[in-house]
């Protein structure tokens, strides 16, 4: 019965396709974009160490299990990857519960820091570290401490200062949605502050908490910026598939490397997509007031301030001390301010700001456009593999960026798709790897929206090029424009996927931010590195500017009637 029911809708999806030649097209280019650009490269990894000669030889699968030093990034990675999850999320929970759940002054300021981290390349953080407390650091050599920043307390650190705005934005819709009649019932039968909130307010949270900590151990796993800089003699899986590749010209093994750090990142984006994201403890009943339970009890109030102050000055900090040392001759040693390394970075990396602006500015829209479109047919249309689309869409998400830089340089290094050396294969890996965020607010806005505009736009003769540039781009606006920045300010801060497929041809400000902090020349890096946020929140102004002025009302005829 199911059997025959399910036959019939495949063939009514089939027949639909068919007599819908518009929609079939652009189906197939999709599917053809998604199976090249991010299932060939994968599956070009895989290939790559399990056949590394052309015929099948498992040795360096074999041999990751046998050799300690194979085996023992994956173990610190793991490591790491627990403890920023944890923190994390800590340092994310104090922010977004002192800004929906008490009445603290400076929200918005509060807000502002907390997100600092998104626009700043990876390295900064961990430059601010090692100049903090590295070797000359303002603290060490104030506190005259012998400690070294480098290892595993210097990566957890660093992760957590890095990720921790992800857990944030998170937790900050989940607290903000929470029914606050539930909490004030709670109260009103003579619970107290702490017992509502540890009986309420967190059962009610644990959906975000849990989904907030599988997406930082996510990105913590697949970090390369950060351990690069500092992880010492902690060695990382991604730093070591890096150094196979480019130090050891063992593709192979980095693919077999890559694969092991693909692996777990893989299973908790699904754990993650699957089943937590999906499960809900938040029951409203009624008309919510819309108005969050603000905390005034100064037990509550103060404390929660108190945290968010010496973690917004831990942050701003990191970031001034970044900022001065941007202006020093030679950190630690002659500290006398001069604008010479802002020089050294437009007269050296001159064409490394042009190459990086240029790439980032064609990648961006295109990228914009191919999410929305995306998410309009995932939402909108029925055809056979709409699920599959949005899995494969969404997959980069998990997928670390070392193994798509290996699988970039290995599916595109030979004819019939020879892109190596290219801009195009930069462009590429921007498109395809930063595309899931901009897919995932574009569902989420769509599924806001009421069908009927659009299906009136197509009564109306319109076909699906036009509904769709004239409506439904209009109306999913904030989206766009979300994944707009989205894509252009890890265009400019990427470097964990690109650092493989760079050329002498085309470079990037990263790689000349990481190759001034491998000969230690961390001024000069400062430099680049506020160089690069001045660029990144220029370009957010400048984008916010233009989506507004083309879809400002007047702009759709819909929005006009």
């Amino acid at each position: 019965m199911r059997l025959s029911s399910y036959r019939r809708e495949l063939q009514n999806e089939i027949k639909r396709l068919i007599h819908d030649p518009v929609l079939l097209s652009i189906v197939v280019v999709i599917f053809a974009l998604l199976i090249i650009f991010i299932i060939f490269p994968l599956v070009k990894v895989v290939q790559f160490s399990l056949w590394p000669g052309g015929k099948f030889d498992p040795k360096y699968f074999l041999n990751f299990f046998r050799k300690t030093y194979y085996w023992r990034p994956l173990i610190n990675s793991m490591i790491v990857g627990s403890l920023v999850s944890l923190f994390g999320t800590i340092v994310a929970f104090i922010f977004a519960y002192g800004i929906t759940r008490t009445d603290i002054p400076g929200k918005g300021i509060f807000r502002l820091i907390a997100v600092m981290p998104i626009v700043s390349p990876p390295f900064l953080i961990a430059l601010a570290a090692i100049l903090l407390l590295g070797n000359h650091g303002v603290i060490t050599d104030a506190l005259r401490l012998n400690w070294d920043i480098y290892g595993l307390p210097g990566l957890v650190l660093t992760e957590t200062m890095a990720y921790f705005p992800i857990a944030f934005m998170i937790l900050e819709g989940v607290l903000a949605k929470i029914d606050p009649s539930i909490e004030e019932a709670a109260l009103d039968m003579g619970a107290s502050k702490l017992r509502t909130f540890l009986t309420v307010t967190l059962p009610l949270a644990i959906p975000g908490i849990a989904s907030a900590m599988l997406l930082v151990f996510i990105r913590s796993l697949e970090d390369f910026g950060n351990p690069v800089v500092i992880q010492g003699n902690f060695q990382v899986l991604t730093v070591a598939a890096y150094h196979a590749v480019t130090g050891m010209y063992n593709m192979p093994l980095g693919a077999t490397l890559a694969i092991f750090m693909l692996l777990p990142t893989l299973m908790i984006f699904i754990v993650q997509k699957y089943y937590v994201a999906r499960r809900s403890y938040i029951t409203v009943t009624g008309k919510p007031s819309g108005v969050g339970l603000k905390s005034t009890e100064p037990h509550v109030k103060y404390p929660v301030l108190a945290l968010m102050i010496f973690l917004s000055g831990v942050i701003l900090l990191m970031y001034g001390v970044v900022l001065f040392g941007s202006f020093t001759k030679i950190w630690g040693i002659d500290n006398t301010l001069t604008i010479q390394n802002y020089l050294y970075v437009f007269k050296v990396g001159g064409q490394y700001v042009l190459d990086t602006i240029q790439i980032a500015l064609i990648a961006t829209p295109i990228g914009g456009v191919l999410s929305i479109l995306i998410a309009y047919l995932v939402v909108r249309k029925r055809f056979i593999g709409r699920g599959a689309m949005e899995f494969i869409s969404m997959l980069n998400f998990a997928v670390p960026g070392v193994v798509v830089g290996i699988g970039y340089i290995l599916a595109f290094n030979t004819p019939p798709l020879r892109l190596s050396g290219t801009a195009l294969i930069i462009i590429l890996v921007f498109i395809f790897r930063r595309m899931p965020v901009g897919i995932r607010d574009g569902i989420a806005q769509l599924q806001q929206i009421d069908p009927s505009i659009e299906e009136a736009s197509s009564s109306l003769g319109a076909g699906f090029f036009r509904t769709f540039t004239r409506v439904t781009l209009p109306l999913v606006a904030p989206a766009f424009l979300s994944g707009l920045v989205y894509i252009f300010v890890r265009c400019m801060t990427a470097i964990s996927a690109v650092v493989f497929v760079v050329s002498a041809s085309w470079q990037l400000l990263t790689v000349a931010l990481l190759y001034e902090v491998d000969q230690a020349n961390l001024a000069a890096a400062a430099a680049y590195g506020y160089v690069i946020i001045a660029i990144v929140l220029t370009a957010i102004v400048f984008m916010r500017f233009v989506v507004e002025r083309l879809f400002q009302k007047g702009f759709s005829p819909i929005a006009r009637e």
